[in-house]
């Protein structure tokens, strides 16, 4: 599926700058999701995506994965606690050499239904204080995109996690996947955390350091193990592929596909791994959603200035 990716080269590079005009600019990181920590495991497929797509680790054998927890700031020294929404983008090793990318975020749906709003409802983060937008200005935002106001009064009602072990993950996107006789099933992605869901009171956050997610993750794992299920969701004949502001109906049809398990860190701290939504293997297309290709193209941009050391 090529997808909806019209828009112009001019409105991505703007994109990125437009974030680096709000938050700064940072040579060597992320233009968002900033400061994160890089972890392996391994993810155990259970046979049951099998009849929807010829994905080779969604079949019967396990692969090794790749991890990357991260906050969603643009700025390497935002706190944790106050940078409330998290990231974890998962890269599969695949029997082939190749790789397949799953990012995803703790927040089910995105602020901006295409790329010229994007650009526009950034600057409104222009306002955002210690990691929080100035919730003052969103009556503007929502007469010019009332379709933002689902997330965005998500963002405003968010609470810091314990642990990163301890979120539910979206892929905000919906994909197609496709079987051995071509039949396409609309689907997003969720992970659901072994160790239940677990949040921090307003009062306990004062009491956490600034990257304690690193330390209680690592504590975590010297006790064991860090597990996630897999689950998707199946999309119905009204549920919009193509839009990341809207959420699917509340009858979806859920399926548990496999189990991820994280075993280590990496030591590494600004890694020059690229994970890209769009980066997916044979059984997996993209759908039509145009912030889904404008992010692979942004990334790019990110990237090559990351490397770069820009």
């Amino acid at each position: 599926m090529e997808g909806n990716d019209n828009f112009k080269p001019e409105l991505v590079r703007e994109a990125v700058n437009v974030i680096e005009k709000v938050a700064g600019t940072y040579p060597g990181y992320r233009r968002v999701h900033a400061r994160g920590y890089v972890y392996e495991g391994v993810f155990t497929p259970n046979g049951k995506a099998s009849p929807l797509t010829v994905a080779s680790h969604l079949q019967d054998e396990a692969v090794p994965v790749i991890i990357r927890f991260s906050n969603s700031s643009p700025i390497p020294s935002h706190p944790d606690a106050i940078s409330p929404v998290k990231g974890m983008a998962v890269k599969f090793k695949l029997p082939n050499g190749e790789a397949s990318d799953l990012i995803t975020v703790t927040i089910p749906l995105f602020f901006a239904k295409t790329p010229e709003a994007f650009v526009d409802i950034a600057d409104f983060f222009k306002s955002a204080k210690e990691g929080f937008p100035n919730l003052k200005e969103l009556t503007k935002i929502l007469l010019k995109y009332p379709e933002s106001k689902a997330s965005l009064q998500m963002l405003k009602e968010m609470r810091s996690p314990a642990s990163f072990s301890t979120c539910q993950y979206y892929s905000i996107h919906a994909f197609y996947f496709i079987n051995a006789e071509g039949r396409r099933q609309a689907i997003k992605y969720e992970w659901v955390p072994d160790a239940g869901l677990s949040m921090l009171a307003k009062e306990e956050v004062a009491k956490h350091s600034a990257e304690y997610l690193e330390g209680e993750m690592e504590e975590r794992l010297r006790q064991g193990p860090v597990g996630f299920k897999l689950n998707i969701q199946i999309g119905g004949e009204n549920d919009p592929s193509d839009d990341p502001t809207t959420a699917w109906s509340e009858e979806k049809q859920v399926i548990t596909v496999g189990h991820l398990v994280i075993s280590n860190k990496l030591e590494t701290i600004r890694d020059h791994l690229l994970f890209d939504p769009t980066n997916i293997t044979e059984g997996i297309e993209c759908s039509e959603d145009p912030i889904l290709h404008f992010r692979h193209r942004a990334y790019a941009i990110s990237y090559e200035r990351r490397i770069n050391n820009q």
